[in-house]
Order: C-alpha cells, then structure tokens, then sequence
C-alpha cells in the first residue's frame, strides 16, 4: 500500500490484495522446483557451495515443509481419490495388514472412541495407522497414528482424522506398518502390456497404479490401482505429496465511512505460508499485480526490477 499509493495512482482493496498474494506465492512456490532443478545440475557440475552456501539444501527443507502424508479414499473398487490439495506425487504405499474395522460410537478429538472394540487385545499398537474410511465424511480418507491404547474402547491419534467437528458413526479401519509395500507408478500404456501376461501383471506383493482412471460420478485427480483386488477392504493406500500453499487471507473489520483494518482474530484469516526471506518477492510480485491493474507502469517497472535483482543475487 504504502509503494502502490505514494503518489496516489490508486487504491487496493482487501479483496484485490488477497487476488494478487495468492498468484504471487503460487509463482513463488512453483519456482522452488525450477530452483531446485538448478541447483542439482549445478551440484552435480561441482559449482555449488556447502554448508551454510548450501542452497539446495535450504530448498529442500522450504519444500518438505509442505509434504503430506494422507490416506486416499476408495471409491470400493480399485479406483482411489487424490487429495484435493496435492500438487506433486512422491510416493503412494499400501498398508495390507489391517488389524481392525468398525465405526465411531463417540466423538471427540484426537480420539477414536469403539464402545463394541477391545483395543487392549494386544493386536492395536503405538505407531499403527487410523485410517478415516468414511466416504460421507468431509475428512474421507484422513489417517493419523496410534498414540497409546487408553482403554478396550479408546485411543489417542496423533492427529485427528474425523475432522475437528468430529461426529459419531465414521467408519474407521487400522492396519500395522509392517508388511508396506510401495505401489509403482507405471503409465497408461504400461499397464496395458503388464496386465496382459501372468508373469508381468501387478500383484499385491508388487503392486502399480497409474494416474487417471475416474469414472462417472467420481470427482477431481484419481489413480487407479492394481491388481483389481486392491480395495479398502484389502489394505490402506496412503500417499505421501506434496501439496499446495494454503491461501494467503488478509481479514480485516470493516468500519463506517473509514479504511479497512486488518484483524487475523477472525475465523478465515490465513497468512503466507512461505518462508520470511522471500518476503521481498512477495511484494515485487504483488506490486506487478497491482501495478498492472491500476495501470501504473512504474509499480509495474519497480516489481520487475527488484524481482530481476533478487533473482539474479539467488543465482
């Protein structure tokens, strides 16, 4: 505000700033992976640095920051949904030894709560995966990890895979970390010709999926698994991403006849989820954005400027 309203070239509302932040750390987070592309060849061209010089190390540490691990929803054939936020697939495992599946019969935080299990049989373990197998629920597919077996009906999760509304009556599956298996990602055509043979065909032992495969009905990215026999009733399929930066929100309180003023009590606000020291970019790339709109082509100019100077210091 205080660059693009020097000279009062023109005012940008809450909404327009929100516009221009969220493309300008979607430009930003994209560059990571051009970055990172880089700085291997560069790396493996011995002309990078170590140590505190170690850039590729530093993005791969700003990268795994947004990694996810999720369990993906079964449609009840071999046909799984990707996270709506995923942006890139590292891995995508099998967990094939399930321990136990029923439903909810209490609600409550980081709890799973089965008045009807026996928890403490002995078979449900720190460390085994919760799997969300509700395909009504909104946190459909959502897992978390056995913290401690409280009691014959009760376990602490790491996280909270029933949302944090949680309600009674989700379906719930847990299965063991031994025994996983990692699903190679083969292509369209691949499959064809591995399916074709007995000797090549995927097995639950040597699993494979491919992406696409969404039928009628189904929504958003899919990967279909094989063999066919792959269903939520034979193992958890959890995949491991790389997923979007969260919308940047900037909230404010709306007063008669005055300016906006920012207020990040409320319930939607959201900040920037990138690292502080690409703060600069940030506001290089908003000011284009907002330079752009208001048709002010020195903002535009000085954007561009200090974007090209701190690209050029980076490489």
């Amino acid at each position: 505000m205080s660059i693009a309203n020097k000279n009062n070239y023109g005012y940008i509302t809450p909404n327009d700033f929100n516009l221009y932040a969220k493309q300008a750390q979607l430009d930003i987070f994209e560059d990571y992976f051009y970055q990172y592309n880089s700085w291997v060849v560069k790396q493996n061209a011995r002309v990078s640095g170590s140590g505190y010089a170690d850039i590729l190390r530093g993005l791969v540490e700003v990268i795994d920051s947004f990694s996810e691990t999720r369990g993906l929803t079964n449609t009840g054939i071999n046909l799984f949904n990707l996270p709506e936020d995923y942006y890139l697939i590292n891995k995508i495992n099998l967990y094939p030894n399930i321990i136990t599946s029923s439903t909810t019969t209490a609600a409550a935080l980081n709890t799973l709560t089965d008045t009807n299990a026996t928890f403490n049989n002995g078979s449900v373990l720190p460390g085994q995966i919760v799997y969300n197998s509700s395909l009504t629920s909104v946190s459909s597919g959502v897992s978390a990890y056995v913290i401690s077996v409280d009691s014959a009906t009760q376990l602490t999760l790491s996280a909270n895979p029933f949302g944090t509304a949680a309600t009674i009556g989700n379906g719930y599956v847990i299965a063991t970390t031994a025994g996983i298996r990692e699903i190679e990602r083969v292509s369209q055509n691949k499959i064809f010709y591995l399916n074709s043979s007995h000797l090549t065909s995927p097995t639950t032992s040597y699993p494979a999926y491919v992406l696409g495969g969404a039928t009628a009905g189904t929504f958003g990215n899919t990967l279909t698994v094989y063999p066919t026999t792959i269903t939520i009733s034979s193992g958890i399929v959890v995949s491991q991403y790389i997923r979007y930066p969260l919308d940047p929100n900037w909230t404010y309180s709306s007063l008669t006849g005055g300016e906006p003023v920012f207020d990040e009590g409320q319930a939607d606000y959201q900040d920037f989820e990138l690292p502080e020291s690409d703060e600069p970019n940030i506001v290089n790339k908003i000011l284009q954005y907002a330079g752009v709109s208001i048709r002010e082509e020195q903002i535009v100019a000085f954007g561009q400027l200090q974007e090209s100077e701190d690209n050029t210091q980076q490489n």
